[in-house]
């Protein structure tokens, strides 16, 4: 009864990646830092995209093991880790106080390439939150102190409600830092960097951090 279940509009869908052999991904020419490989593949998505290259899919657990992913916006990197913002007592922010096990992913269609990077996630200082929630436009700050995200609402009007409220006592634009609101650091473990190939061959590189610190390189079937 199931001989039927692949839907033929789904099914047919397929793109071969063919690719300048320069975008080929080859042990010799890697960066023996993952972060900096990173740095030079997110410098090429950015050439191309400046306004969305830094979408991230961010994927968390709680105790439970079930998984729940969402996108989320990279607001910093460096060797210490990748950060993003967000409301601590969102979904994802109760996992992460359960579980600090998460992975982040970016695609970039138009390059061909995923980066999968997997670790373990802490908050980031009180005053890098406040430095990064203060460069926000207003209406973002409003947005954030109005927004008790994740959480059933009574309805849109209410929510929009809320945010004229709290625009009209901080129209001096002295907004505080929400208590529950703020930034997460992604400590990398594993990084692994995949560039699509023709006939589905493709390149995947994968950076796994030893107990010595020092990145180890394997490429990965695909």
């Amino acid at each position: 009864m199931y001989t039927n279940f692949m839907n033929k509009n789904t099914a047919d869908i397929r793109k071969d990646y063919i690719f300048d052999r320069s975008n080929n991904l080859s042990e010799k020419d890697i960066l023996p830092d993952p972060v900096k490989q990173f740095e030079k593949w997110f410098g090429d998505a950015l050439a191309l995209d400046e306004h969305e290259a830094n979408a991230m899919f961010l994927a968390t657990s709680a105790k439970d093991a079930k998984p729940s992913l969402r996108t989320v916006l990279l607001k910093g990197y460096d060797e210490s880790g990748f950060i993003f913002f967000t409301n601590y007592s969102s979904r994802k922010g109760s996992e992460l106080e359960e579980n600090p096990n998460a992975s982040i992913l970016f695609f970039w269609k138009e390059l061909g390439r995923q980066i999968r990077i997997e670790g373990t996630v802490t908050k980031v200082s009180r005053e890098v939150s406040d430095a990064y929630f203060h460069s926000r436009p207003l209406d973002s700050q409003i947005a954030a102190l109005s927004s008790a995200q994740s959480n059933v609402i009574e309805s849109r009007e209410a929510l929009d409600s809320k945010f004229s409220e709290l625009k009209e006592k901080y129209k001096d634009g002295k907004i505080p830092l929400p208590e529950n609101w703020g930034g997460y650091r992604l400590i990398p473990e594993r990084m692994e960097f995949w560039q699509g190939r023709q006939n589905r061959l493709h390149d995947r590189i994968l950076y796994s951090k030893e107990k010595n610190g020092v990145w180890k390189i394997n490429r990965l079937a695909p």
